[in-house]
């Protein structure tokens, strides 16, 4: 505030100074005395100096003003995104898949941006402003009269009414640009995002027609919008001249009738409405923008009236839950989604009933068609969601009792569709754990499957994986998944179709460094792919949202008409067994014995099975002319195509000749 005051008051002594320097000068006009010119020089000098380092000091004081308030106005910005960006993170799933995440990204964008503005207006424009109008307003009455004040008066008062008239009229314009451009920003977001679904289907052409459809809608909100800044503009300066124009008419007609007035008033008057008139002239766009700031204020703080349905409750429990008391139970869950009103109203039934458990150190999989509720138990589990009725218990604790930030941090999840941040692949993996070393982060990787692709890399581990990781494979990204699950190290691991992008070799393979890495951990798997859940301790089949069925891969196989049965055999490509016996000694495949790989510890070639494990045939077997080989977890068979005439001298050639000599 002193700086403020202490900036107008220097700024308002600028005409005086000026004036002055004038009345120095007119008032000697028409001497010739040497002595005299050459005082009238140097009081003019004088004079004219004072002006500039009135003029600079003025300067000084606002620029010091701006950067005392920097500060202040800087920290408030911080604070209030910060607080913004963590309700947003508080907020209900439900809220950000219902939200379009360029809006609400632009959303937080203007608001911080209008609490600057706002701040910044009220601080060095609006108050300024009207602090200045009112010292120039008393200083004509106290020189100049009534009148004179009057007229400037009228002229500001005209001005700042005519001013705020219009642009209130302006605001829809505005608003109608705004959404208009956000409008265009999704489409482009939402396009680009989703580049090689427009190549796979030619679309370009059809994503240009929409994005320039929204730019025209914006161009002719923006004419508008220009065409009434014009109108403003000149309003304006019609104003502001008249209310010059009348005011320095009053002066002059009181020089003119040999008052105590000089030419040099006559300075003062025009050098103090013309400095007035710089902090007026911006007047119309900043009521415009504080106008627009508020909206978009309005719109971030909304947000924060939005309250969470799924949060911790305030005596919510924070209990160790570890390898030893990492129990889950699900009792009695129904759980359904609400159908809107013009789709019939009413309830969506998706968990009807469902009961089950798993034992700390267990390894248990869940599978069943398309809506029986394999996902929605994931999302209970973490409390993304609660159950409608029954209980979802982990360590013995209703998950509603436990403090959010405990339950979420004793369960990890390798999701499906792996998402990753624009940012590198390091940062991507110690995302599960940012204490992780250098060298756990490697060890993660090479469990993935992933270390040697990533030092293949020109950049290795800090190779960027672009927006959304699109750079990757899918496969890589899935990868990239199961490391960071590893890395963070809880109770609790949740496979959801884990392993889906990746080739069945790289499958098998990570299948297997993972039953070794979660061996004592809670393990939840949720499956499509059969094959990858055959050594699971226990199958849990829903249909319909219920149990089913249970059991292990081998018990649910043999149950006559299980539903489970049907899957497997539809994923296999079999035919309807009529009974056990035949169903597993159906061929699978042929495969040719190059594409085999040959264990020396066995002394067996072997082939990946699609149940993770794989098919094995004897050097002794192919010695006798046997062809099949057969997978000892599911008995599926494939036939080997091979010359043992052509194999011998490879074998021989390789060092495993002797193992075929033996078996002679």
């Amino acid at each position: 505030m002193f700086l403020l005051l202490s900036s107008k008051l220097v700024n308002v002594c600028v005409p005086f100074v000026f004036k002055y320097g004038v009345d120095t000068l007119s008032d000697n006009l028409g001497t010739t005395n040497a002595v005299s010119d050459l005082g009238l020089f140097d009081s003019a000098v004088i004079v004219m100096l004072s002006y500039g380092l009135f003029r600079a000091t003025s300067s000084g004081l606002n620029e010091l003003r701006t950067a005392v308030f920097a500060k202040a106005a800087q920290s408030s910005i911080r604070h209030v995104g910060v607080q913004v960006f963590r309700h947003m993170h508080q907020l209900d799933l439900d809220y950000h898949l219902g939200r379009r995440t360029g809006s609400l990204g632009k959303a937080i964008d203007r608001g911080a941006r209008g609490i600057q503005f706002v701040l910044t207006a009220l601080a060095f424009n609006l108050f300024p402003t009207f602090v200045e109008v009112g010292l120039v307003t008393g200083i004509l009455y106290c020189k100049y009269g009534f009148n004179c004040s009057l007229a400037s008066l009228i002229a500001v008062t005209t001005y700042v009414g005519f001013t705020f008239g219009i642009t209130r009229w302006r605001t829809k314009f505005r608003k109608e640009m705004n959404k208009c451009d956000g409008l265009a920003a999704n489409q482009a977001t939402d396009s680009l995002l989703n580049y090689e679904t427009v190549k796979y289907f030619n679309n370009e052409k059809h994503e240009e027609q929409i994005y320039d459809s929204l730019q025209a809608r914006y161009e002719q909100a923006s004419i508008k919008t220009s065409t009434s800044l014009a109108i403003l503009n000149f309003g304006q300066n019609a104003i502001f001249s008249a209310g010059i124009g009348a005011t320095m008419a009053i002066v002059a007609s009181q020089i003119h009738t040999g008052g105590v007035l000089t030419i040099g008033d006559l300075v003062l008057v025009n050098g103090l409405l013309f400095q007035l008139s710089v902090p007026l002239n911006f007047l119309g766009s900043v009521y415009r923008e504080v106008r627009q700031s508020l909206i978009d204020m309005s719109a971030m703080f909304n947000l924060l009236e939005i309250k969470p349905q799924i949060q911790s409750k305030p005596d919510a429990l924070t209990i160790k839950i570890d390898q030893t008391n990492s129990r889950i139970d699900l009792e009695n869950v129904h759980f359904g989604y609400t159908i809107l009103p013009d789709m019939g109203a009413g309830k969506k039934g998706i968990l009807n009933g469902l009961s089950f458990s798993l034992e700390p150190g267990s390894h248990v999989a869940i599978v069943g068609g398309s809506g029986s509720g394999k996902s929605t138990i994931v999302r209970l589990l973490y409390r993304f969601i609660d159950a409608q009725q029954g209980s979802i218990k982990i360590a013995g604790h209703d998950v509603r009792d436990l403090n959010l930030d405990c339950l979420r941090r004793a369960i990890s999840i390798i999701p499906q569709d792996t998402v990753l941040f624009h940012n590198t692949i390091l940062y991507n993996l110690q995302y599960g754990n940012f204490n992780a070393s250098m060298d756990e982060v490697i060890d993660a990787a090479k469990k993935a499957d992933l270390h040697e692709a990533i030092i293949s890399m020109p950049n290795g581990y800090n190779t960027q994986v672009g927006e959304r990781g699109l750079k990757l494979s899918g496969g890589e990204k899935q990868r990239v998944a199961i490391a960071r699950a590893i890395l963070k190290r809880s109770p609790i691991l949740i496979y959801d179709e884990a392993t889906s992008s990746l080739d069945s070799i790289t499958e098998r393979n990570i299948l297997d460094r993972l039953r070794a890495h979660s061996e004592g951990i809670t393990s939840l798997v949720i499956a499509h792919r059969l094959s990858t859940i055959v050594h699971a301790d226990r199958i849990l089949v829903l249909k319909q949202g219920q149990l089913s069925d249970s059991g292990t891969h081998e018990e649910l196989l043999s149950r006559k008409d299980s539903f489970y049965g049907q899957l497997w055999r539809q994923q296999q490509h079999e035919p309807e067994p009529k009974d056990t016996t035949s169903a597993m000694s159906v061929i699978h495949d042929e495969i040719e014995i190059e594409d085999m790989e040959f264990d020396e510890e066995l002394q067996s070639y072997h082939y990946p099975c699609p149940c993770g494990d794989r098919f094995l045939i004897s050097i002794e077997q192919l010695q006798l002319g046997e062809e099949i080989a057969e997978c000892p977890s599911c008995s599926l068979q494939i036939r080997v195509i091979y010359d043992l005439a052509e194999l011998l001298p490879k074998l021989q050639s390789s060092g495993l000749a002797q193992a075929v000599v033996e078996t002679c």
